[in-house]
């Protein structure tokens, strides 16, 4: 639980691929100090999954006084760890936010080259999802658009820009032109 013990937590979200290497992983809490010690547990983890089939519904385990919830999807494995004190449907609806706004992202194309191609879209999500552990977000659609109108630069047409974006665009384009 949360430091406060009021709020469902989460340890770690990892982003793997078939070998169990790293596309992309998010650490909140401190059980994992070292670099070798997260390796470790990403190895453990995916060692012990990996022997699930956890491609059509996302699996529950517990491991080394964590839970873990998880799902595969081509050759990325997905997985959000709380500890043996959290609610099991939290974390996955969690994995499930993740998954969903990962799979929007990437255009339901999701496998590790488009993954890595599009990491900065991953690493958003992450940030949107949690902050210090803490759970801030589930809908996968509204993750995606949150990050999404991060990206939006200001050359894109109005239309798919958000009002506020629209907005500092053409003060923008007036400064511009009193200027000149």
């Amino acid at each position: 639980m949360a430091p406060n013990g009021l709020c469902p937590s989460i340890k770690n979200i990892l982003l793997l691929d078939s070998e169990g290497k790293r596309v992309a992983v998010k650490y909140y809490s401190d059980d994992w100090p070292t670099n070798s010690s997260k390796l470790a547990f990403e190895k453990f983890v995916f060692t012990k999954a990996v022997k699930t089939n956890a491609r059509t519904e996302a699996e529950i385990t517990l491991l080394e006084n964590n839970i873990v919830v998880y799902k595969f999807v081509q050759d990325l494995h997905f997985f959000v760890t709380g500890g043996d004190d959290e609610n099991e449907l939290t974390l996955s609806s969690v994995l499930q936010g993740f998954f969903d706004a990962v799979t929007l992202l990437l255009r339901s194309n999701v496998d590790k080259s488009e993954a890595l191609e599009n990491l900065d879209l991953i690493l958003l999500c992450l940030d949107e999802i949690v902050d210090g552990g803490i759970i801030l977000e589930t809908n996968g659609p509204l993750i995606a658009e949150k990050v999404t109108s991060h990206n939006m630069d200001a050359d894109a047409p109005l239309s798919e820009q958000t009002l506020t974006q629209a907005w500092a665009t053409a003060r923008d384009t007036f400064t511009r032109t009193l200027l000149t």
